[in-house]
């Protein structure tokens, strides 16, 4: 089964402020790229989205309206850091995070595993419909990095290795 990872477009957020699932607006130049990436997908493809609006858009765009949305594809939760500036974050609680991402969740958040774990029950449900046609998840960043991981064996912990750029399609095989 072929199975497109799309990260949504660039958000208006500056840089260096958390916001994983903060639902923050695309960047408003979308339409070109959206373009673009509609010329590397299937046009009949089955399509789902992150709740998050920087994912409908995009996923309401290509699919003309037909998509399913579903949180398990949600970006990490912060918690109490979501729309903080990473260089606001006391060091005291960044630094453990920072240290072991993989097992340390976030305060009031949860941790790369967590969210590795919820986007996994998400993909077992796909391998069980054996869908006839292709499937594309427009989603964020850390989701496709811990599909990425699980696809290839990396371990959790190298899982930036896999660069994901905005508006970025990841094709993999099921």
């Amino acid at each position: 089964m072929e199975i497109y990872l799309v990260r949504h477009t660039e958000t208006v957020c500056e840089k260096g402020i958390c916001y994983g699932q903060a639902d923050v607006e695309i960047q408003a130049d979308y339409l070109s790229l959206f373009e673009s990436i509609k010329t590397e997908i299937p046009s009949d493809a089955i399509v789902y989205s992150s709740p998050l609006r920087r994912c409908t858009i995009l996923a309401n765009y290509i699919s003309k309206g037909n998509y399913k949305t579903d949180s398990r594809l949600m970006e990490m939760n912060f918690g109490e850091w979501e729309l903080k500036k990473w260089n606001d974050i006391p060091l005291e609680m960044l630094n453990p995070w920072m240290e072991d991402f993989v097992n340390v969740s976030v305060p009031n958040g949860e941790s790369f595993v967590q969210l590795y774990e919820r986007v996994n029950t998400f993909f077992d449900e796909i391998k069980k419909a054996k869908h006839s046609k292709s499937i594309v998840i427009i989603t964020h960043a850390g989701v496709i990095r811990s599909v990425l991981c699980k696809n290839s064996n990396l371990s959790l912990k190298d899982a930036f290795q896999n660069k994901v750029d905005f508006g970025e399609v990841k094709k993999i095989n099921l």
